[in-house]
C-alpha cells in the first residue's frame, strides 16, 4: 500500500455544498439547475474527471432534499447542521472525514461551475511534483480549488471559523503556497445572485 506521501496515494476531493443561497432567494446552491441536473452533481463530476478520489460532499441547507434529488453515488455524504454559521463548519466536517491514506485533499466549492477537470488536474500535478499547499490562480490571483496536504489538515480545521474556510492556513503558510495558473482552462466566478444563475444557465 502506498504511504500518505507517495505519488501513488489518492487525493480526496471535498465538495462544500451546504450553502442556502440567501442571495438567490433561499434556493440551496447544491440543487441549482446546471446543464439539466443539480449543481452538486456537476461539482462531483469535475473533481472526479480531474483525477480525485475518494469524493466527500458536505451538505447543509435542504440536505434531505439534496440527498433525494441528486445522484451522489460513490460519494461520502456528510451533514453540517450548523451550515448557516458559515463555510468553516463545513470545512471542519469534511476534513475530519478525509481517509488516512490520502496524501492531500482538494477543496472545491459547489458554486464555481466554471472550474474544470483540467484545473483540478493541474493542481494534482503540482501536488505530485511536490506541492503540499496549492491553489488555482487566475491572472496571478489566488482562487479555487485549493489543495491541502495531509500534514496541514489539522491546522486547516483549527482555523476554519465562520466564512473563513482555509484562509487562515493559507495566510500563515503563504511562503509554502504554490499558485497554479488556470485562467486558460477555467473561470473562477461564484454563482451567488439570480443574474449569475441566468448567465450560467444561458451559457
Amino acid at each position: 500500500m502506498a504511504s500518505p506521501t507517495s505519488p501513488l496515494s489518492p487525493v480526496a476531493a471535498l465538495v462544500l455544498a451546504a450553502g442556502g443561497g440567501r442571495r438567490l432567494g433561499g434556493r440551496p446552491k447544491a440543487l441549482l439547475p446546471y446543464q439539466g441536473r443539480p449543481l452538486v452533481e456537476h461539482a462531483v463530476r469535475v473533481v472526479r474527471e480531474g483525477g480525485c478520489g475518494p469524493v466527500l460532499v458536505v451538505l447543509g441547507a435542504a440536505r434531505e432534499q439534496v440527498r433525494a434529488s441528486a445522484a451522489l453515488d460513490g460519494c461520502t455524504v456528510l451533514d453540517n447542521p450548523d451550515w448557516a454559521e458559515g463555510m468553516g463548519g463545513s470545512l471542519r466536517a469534511g476534513l475530519a472525514a478525509v481517509p488516512a491514506d490520502c496524501s492531500a485533499v482538494l477543496v472545491a466549492l459547489v458554486d464555481t461551475p466554471g472550474v474544470t477537470p483540467a484545473a483540478v488536474a493541474r493542481l494534482l500535478a503540482a501536488h505530485r511534483a511536490g506541492a503540499r499547499l496549492a491553489a488555482a490562480a487566475y491572472g496571478g490571483r489566488r482562487g479555487h480549488p485549493v489543495l491541502i496536504g495531509a500534514e496541514h489538515l489539522a491546522e486547516a480545521a483549527a482555523g476554519a471559523r465562520g466564512d473563513a474556510g482555509a484562509r487562515a492556513l493559507l495566510a500563515a503558510r503563504g511562503d509554502q503556497l504554490r499558485l497554479v495558473e488556470c485562467a486558460d482552462v477555467a473561470v473562477p466566478d461564484d454563482l451567488d445572485t439570480p443574474a449569475d444563475l441566468a448567465r450560467w444557465s444561458a451559457g
